[in-house]
């Protein structure tokens, strides 16, 4: 991938976390439905994954401290995951996405994992790579 090309896909990476962070504050009774009931604390949960999605997005930002946001914003996607398994299987109160959609999100968690690791981890070493 391009150096040009990582730092646009970097920065719409960035303010995906940063803005979905944000929203756990600004709108946080979806996120609380989420929770499986398993799950102590909910509104400190709910604060903590959006003030997490926050930093991360910022830190993706910062060269030198990149690849701690990016591993970080991987462990909370895979931390999120019982949430919309939680979803998958018993509805969202509250929101009105179909179903399918609702397991759609699923292998979406996967995606997000993947995208993250390829544009902020791999091929770091960008200025190496064959320009053809």
């Amino acid at each position: 991938m391009r150096p040009s090309t990582r730092t646009c896909w970097r920065w719409i990476i960035a303010v995906f976390f940063i803005v979905a962070g944000a929203n756990h504050f600004l709108n946080p009774g979806p996120y609380r439905a989420m929770m499986p009931s398993y799950l102590p604390w909910p509104v400190g949960l709910v604060a903590w994954s959006g003030v997490a999605e926050i930093v991360g997005g910022l830190g993706l930002l910062i060269p030198r401290v990149r690849p701690f946001a990016a591993w970080g914003l991987i462990a909370l996607l895979v931390a999120v995951f019982p949430a919309n398994l939680n979803v998958a299987l018993h509805g969202w109160a509250g929101v009105g996405f179909p179903q399918w959609s609702l397991w759609l999100r699923l292998p979406l968690q996967f995606l997000f994992i993947w995208w993250v690791y390829r544009v902020c981890l791999g091929d770091r070493d960008d200025h190496t790579a064959d320009p053809r």
